[in-house]
């Protein structure tokens, strides 16, 4: 079993205006007992819209849930119509960013290098970035699966330091899992998460021991109890069963199962 403390986030993704994000962390918080918190960290990650909610709730609650946010820009400021910056999350106390999530990439283009600049700005502004990597259908199926995640990992962790890296996030999401109801077996999850920790090992040495790896894609209360056993994933990048109070809190303590 990992000795890395699991980090659980779920990815709200573009669901829920404020009004709806502050009853979900409040119904959360109610299904969340002291010994979740010493057992794992817990993530949210609400639309931008949420953050400035969700980050009251959280703080005047005294709720343990750290604030994260979906995406952000690489620069500080700027004429970027419709971007949000850094800092700007920082100064609202965000924690971890999701950067060069399936989505991203696919839908709207963002490209390694992109991803690569987004991970050294959330660094800078002092936060903590959840860098994703993934293959299509079609690229498992040619058997490209170990090429294609190697390579995002690579340029996604391009130019950081050891100690950098060290502290980092990284979610395997298979994009033929998302939001499809199928989730990679266990043992297929476990294998491409420890391939990942040998290609932080081989560019950053020491650094691969305190990586910690999500799986992502499809998770359910169902699923987590054996995904989470396996030795290489440190958590859970959790998407439509974080919509669901219930659902979500079930993953969270999926340690009791079973």
């Amino acid at each position: 079993m990992s000795k890395r403390k699991p980090l659980i986030s779920g990815n709200w993704k573009m669901h829920h205006n404020h009004f709806e994000a502050i009853q979900m962390v409040q119904k959360l918080s109610y299904l969340i007992n002291p010994g979740d918190y010493e057992a794992v960290d817990v993530s949210i990650h609400p639309p931008f819209t949420d953050l400035r909610s969700v980050q009251t709730v959280l703080e005047s609650d005294r709720i343990p849930v750290a604030l994260g946010a979906q995406n952000c820009h690489w620069e500080e400021k700027g004429a970027f119509t419709g971007e949000v910056a850094p800092t700007m999350l920082a100064k609202m106390n965000v924690s971890l960013v999701i950067v060069g999530h399936s989505e991203r990439r696919e839908l709207f283009g963002e490209t390694d290098q992109q991803v690569n600049k987004k991970v050294k700005a959330v660094l800078k502004a002092e936060m903590t970035p959840i860098l994703c990597c993934g293959e299509t259908l079609e690229e498992r199926e040619a058997g490209g699966t170990a090429d294609k995640v190697s390579g995002q990992i690579k340029a996604g962790l391009a130019g950081l330091k050891g100690e950098q890296v060290a502290g980092l996030v990284i979610a395997y999401e298979p994009i033929w899992a998302i939001g499809t109801g199928r989730t990679a077996t266990p043992e297929d999850a476990q294998a491409v998460c420890a391939a990942i920790r040998q290609v932080v090992a081989d560019g950053w040495k020491d650094a691969a021991d305190s990586v910690r790896i999500q799986y992502g894609g499809s998770v359910k209360p169902a699923t987590a109890p054996d995904l989470m056993r396996q030795p290489d994933i440190d958590g859970a990048l959790v998407g439509g069963a974080a919509l669901d109070p219930d659902e979500f809190s079930r993953i969270i303590n999926y340690r009791l199962v079973g």
